[in-house]
């Protein structure tokens, strides 16, 4: 058995370019690796993870440029992918069995071409992959952001992404800011710009999509913006036999502001392979 979530073990694994990658493993059961989005590390997980660990050994990664995880000099979409894969397949090597792969948002996203890289992959979970890239939110959202950064003001940054582009009411951004994440958001501020600059077509190509062969479910709230729900629309028409799950009263970020009605969905979806 892994130590609960406050004890978790850190491990890393080296991608393809040399950076190490950290991830952070507690819980019991078959792996299960987790990816957050554009603006988290692995505290983000905080809510969900005590509906996932009495049943799944939980590898929640810190991506590139996040938490404990290194970074490259010169960013590219396609080593996140590589990272990813480089996770898996550290956790697969160790547990000797596939491992499952749970992505939200731009994390959801990358996991699509993960799944590309590596045969250790068993299942797949998405919430609300993010595939339009910058599409999805307000000209100029890049640059404003990365002139806040630029003059320290990093809490300011988080909560324009948050209004601007999650859309989020003023009672769900308090909510946001109450989540024990929170810091962890405002010290990842540095990485919003470069990723809301990625061209669509560097994150999600539909003919390389049905090309993944796992079963796939992909999670989404019913509050959600429509661009989100789109962009939910375009992966599962791509990936073969993916299926949608919506939460009724929840948006972008369900899955940790309602944690056991997603968790409860996730562990049955991934029972069906046991």
């Amino acid at each position: 058995m892994m130590p609960p979530t406050g004890d978790a073990l850190l491990e890393r694994a080296t991608s393809g370019d040399g950076t190490e990658i950290a991830y952070f493993s507690s819980g019991e059961g078959p792996p299960l690796v987790l990816v957050h989005g554009v603006l988290a590390d692995h505290n983000r997980w905080a809510p969900l993870l005590p509906y996932l660990e009495p049943q799944r050994t939980v590898h929640a990664m810190d991506r590139r440029g996040r938490g404990e995880s290194g970074d490259h000099p010169e960013y590219d979409v396609a080593r996140e992918f590589e990272d990813i894969a480089a996770v898996v397949d550290a956790v697969a090597e160790r547990t000797g069995s596939p491992v499952d792969l749970y992505g939200h948002s731009s994390g959801g996203a990358y996991v699509i071409s993960a799944a590309l890289l590596t045969s250790h992959i068993g299942r797949l979970i998405l919430y609300e992959p993010a595939v339009s890239g910058v599409d999805l939110f307000p000209e100029g959202l890049p640059q404003r952001l990365e002139r806040l950064v630029a003059t320290g003001d990093r809490e300011e940054a988080v909560e324009t992404f948050a209004r601007e582009a999650l859309h989020m009411s003023d009672e769900q951004l308090a909510a946001f800011k109450q989540q024990p994440s929170w810091p962890a958001r405002v010290a990842a501020a540095h990485t919003l710009p470069r990723e809301l600059a990625i061209p669509p077509t560097r994150i999600f190509d539909p003919g390389r999509a049905a090309q993944v062969t796992v079963p796939t479910l992909i999670l989404q709230g019913h509050d959600t913006p429509h661009r989100f729900k789109a962009d939910v629309a375009t992966v599962a028409a791509a990936v073969r036999g993916a299926r949608v799950v919506e939460f009724e009263g929840q948006g972008h970020s369900g899955d940790i502001l309602a944690p056991k009605a997603v968790a409860d969905s996730l562990l049955a979806f991934l029972r069906e392979g046991a």
